[in-house]
């Protein structure tokens, strides 16, 4: 079952993300307090599955009024290969089409094997034309940019 993710169900989601091997999350915004403020902001966009009583499956996805992202998508090792990721994945798109957003991306790693296959198959584009950036907003950070 296909359900939308709510803030009770941190506890269960981070255990799944523990469990899938090479799965990274960051101590602020994967925290209890920074999935709830993406959740807040990002009402009915992110989704979870559930099957036998547990959580199998996760997509956290927001927008910017621009574009779509979908972040920490997995799905259960033990319960892969039976349509949840595409079935999480069209649900997001869904509540991001109601939102009159026409454009969505997602961060794979690189070292993903499975989970970039996995997008290939289904139609998604890798993008070679484009460098990703990121930049950790602390104080250190802030004052050596302005320098």
């Amino acid at each position: 079952m296909i359900r939308y993710m709510v803030k009770e169900d941190y506890d269960r989601v981070k255990d799944l993300w523990m469990r899938i091997r090479g799965f990274a999350i960051r101590s602020i915004d994967d925290s209890r307090e920074g999935v709830e403020k993406f959740l807040q902001r990002n009402p009915g966009m992110s989704v979870v599955a559930e099957e036998d009583g547990k959580i199998v499956g996760a997509i956290l996805c927001g927008h910017d009024g621009r574009r779509g992202t979908l972040y920490h998508v997995c799905v259960d090792p033990a319960y892969r290969r039976r349509g949840i990721g595409k079935a999480m994945a069209v649900a997001c798109m869904r509540a991001l089409q109601c939102e009159g957003i026409n454009k969505v991306s997602l961060i794979a790693f690189t070292r993903n094997d499975v989970g970039n296959a996995f997008w290939r198959s289904v139609g998604w584009t890798r993008r070679e034309d484009l460098n990703y950036y990121d930049f950790t907003l602390n104080e250190e950070n802030i004052v050596r940019y302005n320098e």
